[in-house]
């Protein structure tokens, strides 16, 4: 038997590490941004915040349009509610690339949409019908809809195998349901809301504020508010009564961020955020860190965590908090107890042999990992990595057998 050679063994192995390392991350406005003729569909992604939950899935389909056909859809009028479910109407939960529209099983299939996961589609208004059509072509066209497909495939734009696959399609997909005038919550009263659903007192504290004004004029480019309880907010009252009156609507803005947030977005997106509070020099900055579906909003001198939603809905969200966030820029963290001093080590016996000690601090490499990493977790390998190096080293050795 002739062995392969040692290229031969080099060379499968490196595929299969390539296969099997390669993740499915995307970024549906990178994918776009490189083809200025979706210039249009791609803005209104961002605006309408529908990037982020494209981004977040796996295994779809982003159908999108060219700017002509953008501006029959803008010609309407929509308000951007509207515009986003329209656009989730293009969204499939499922993967379709080009060889697999050709390729349908009994030439017709049915695909949920983003818009049909949201629960505002009626019926099965929130289902594509996808036809293989003669001719090599594709029709697309919703679950409800009578008469030939409106739409036709164009052309691939981009795939990225059984994660997302990005296609054009001739025009907008007429849905009387998407199209529907939706009340967005820029209508609602925000200490309104808040009052009715656990944060009274925080509104209350709002409404004597000047900050109100700074929430409500940040309503509409989008505004993220975590409120405090009740109990959390009447046991601080006594320490928000004792700061200034600049202080206290520092304070309260520092419960705001200038950008709509969603819970599935703060659960997938770890790090700092700016507040409404944050001014130049006056950083006002909190982070998010989440842990499978618990998401707390942490400052260096407080922890809280996220109990409850009571709006989610473009371009408002309000979340429940289950303590006051404290910015450092008005408190001080409570100081770090000093540790009492070590013991005076033990006399040698004998000087002359000096014993193996482990390094100080001052003796290790200052790249090395610390003692924090290690119990943290700070350096990991993926199960993906561990796999990739046991099937590498299984498939070189068989072929050396």
């Amino acid at each position: 038997m002739q062995l392969p050679s040692s290229a031969t063994v080099a060379t499968v192995v490196l595929s299969l590490t390539l296969l099997l390392c390669a993740t499915g991350a995307h970024n549906i406005t990178h994918i776009l941004a490189k083809h200025p003729q979706f210039s249009t569909f791609n803005h209104y992604l961002t605006t309408t915040h529908l990037a982020v939950e494209i981004n977040r899935r796996q295994t779809i389909t982003v159908c999108v349009v060219d700017d002509a056909g953008m501006s029959k859809l803008l010609s309407k009028h929509l308000s951007n509610y509207v515009v986003k479910n329209v656009l989730s109407f293009h969204v499939l939960l499922d993967y379709f690339s080009a060889k697999k529209l050709h390729q349908i099983t009994n030439g017709t299939a049915l695909a949920a949409t983003i818009f049909q996961a949201t629960g505002s589609a009626t019926g099965s208004s929130g289902f594509v019908n996808i036809t293989d059509l003669k001719g090599g072509k594709v029709g697309f066209s919703p679950a409800d809809y009578e008469g030939p497909p409106p739409a036709k495939f164009v052309k691939s734009i981009k795939e990225i195998p059984y994660n997302i696959s990005v296609i054009q399609i001739s025009m907008i997909l007429p849905s009387a349901d998407a199209e529907a005038p939706s009340p967005g919550p820029i209508q609602m009263n925000l200490t309104t809301l808040m009052s009715a659903h656990g944060c009274k007192v925080f509104a209350e504290t709002l409404l004597s504020s000047p900050a109100e004004n700074t929430f409500e004029d940040n309503v509409e480019g989008g505004l993220t508010i975590f409120c405090p309880g009740d109990d959390a907010m009447k046991k601080f009252l006594p320490k928000f009564q004792n700061l200034s009156a600049e202080g206290k609507q520092s304070l309260l803005e520092y419960h705001g961020v200038p950008i709509y947030q969603s819970i599935s977005n703060l659960k997938s997106n770890n790090g700092g955020m700016n507040t409404l509070a944050t001014d130049g020099s006056k950083k006002y900055a909190l982070v998010i860190q989440n842990e499978g579906e618990d998401v707390t909003v942490k400052t260096t001198i407080v922890t809280a965590k996220i109990t409850g939603t009571l709006i989610d809905q473009l371009p408002l969200a309000i979340f429940s908090l289950d303590k006051v966030l404290l910015p450092k820029e008005l408190f001080k963290a409570a100081p770090t107890p000093t540790p009492a001093p070590a013991p005076a080590p033990a006399p040698e016996a004998d000087s002359e042999s000096p014993k193996h000690s482990p390094a100080s601090p001052a003796d290790s490499p200052a790249d090395g990992p610390s003692d924090d990493d290690a119990d943290s977790g700070a350096v990991k390998y993926s199960t993906g990595t561990s796999l990739v190096g046991f099937l590498s080293v299984w498939l070189a050795f068989k072929l050396l057998m």
